[in-house]
């Protein structure tokens, strides 16, 4: 990926660290009013950095964590709320990958198949599979031990097993998951590295990733947990160039997720829950 890769000047860094505060305080933290602030002085500094691209390419960001901010993101199974939810999920996709095509065409790519075949990347994915039980259930007893917060009843399911709720469960956060991967790397990740070094860029990306699935059920431990799977499902893509390893990386960690959900209210389910009859 080609990168102008900008000089952080101190204006430049007092402006990501301003879209990171306000996309903090507007999404998970709902203060309005020191994020509104926060965020107009981010636009101002935006709006007058002498840089076209920066301010194309930024200014397609901060839209997008202002219609993020004004959706409630929530986990509930819904068809009111798919579509509640839906909707801003699909502008913040398809509007910054419309708007690049015209004024910055190749950022915003949706390239599947990597351009780089790494051997490591493959490694990674094969151990992403006893990593992702690790951390779930890691990230589950810390939020029990340390914040009484039991992580997997964010979701609620009926008392009784019930497939046709099951089935809605992994569609919809399997949903979700490839929607992390096409706004938070291949739109944020993609426009931000467009600009700036690697490590910026990724930071960004991963407050961001952050913010949003805080607010939407990983309270916590989560924001260390999602911080670091962020940076590297980042650094993944930045390597490869293609959503094909970050994509199944986090189709991975999502099927431990539904299955740990389901049996933290039906103890006799587990990872079989695929395969269970009716499903």
């Amino acid at each position: 990926m080609e990168s102008l890769e900008l000089e952080l000047s101190p204006r430049r860094i007092t402006m990501l660290l301003c879209f990171a505060v306000a996309t903090v305080l507007l999404i998970p933290a709902s203060q309005f009013l020191i994020g509104g602030i926060v965020l107009a002085v981010c636009i101002y500094l935006v709006a007058t950095d002498p840089e076209p691209k920066l301010r194309r390419r930024i200014g397609i960001l901060l839209g997008c964590v202002i219609i993020l901010s004004a959706c409630d993101i929530n986990t509930s199974l819904s068809n009111e709320n798919f579509l509640q939810v839906g909707i801003p999920f699909t502008l913040v996709i398809v509007v910054p990958a419309v708007l690049s095509h015209f004024g910055d065409k190749g950022i915003i790519r949706y390239r599947f198949l990597p351009e780089h075949w790494r051997k490591q990347d493959v490694i990674y994915t094969i151990l992403s599979i006893p990593l992702a039980w690790v951390v779930l259930k890691s990230y589950e007893w810390g939020n029990r031990t340390f914040f009484d917060d039991e992580l997997f009843r964010h979701w609620a399911m009926p008392a009784e097993p019930d497939a046709g709720e099951i089935r809605r469960l992994f569609i919809g956060i399997n949903l979700v998951g490839i929607w992390d991967e096409l706004f938070f790397v291949n739109t944020c990740f993609a426009l931000l590295r467009s600009l700036f070094q690697f490590r910026a860029a990724n930071a960004i990306q991963a407050v961001i990733y952050t913010a949003v699935l805080y607010d939407m059920a990983f309270t916590g431990c989560g924001i260390f947990i999602v911080f670091a799977f962020a940076w590297t499902q980042g650094a993944m893509f930045e390597k490869s160039e293609g959503l094909l390893w970050v994509l199944i990386v986090h189709l991975i960690v999502d099927y431990f997720l539904v299955a740990f959900i389901v049996q933290s209210y039906y103890p006799d389910y587990g990872l079989d829950f695929l395969w269970r009859k009716g499903f």
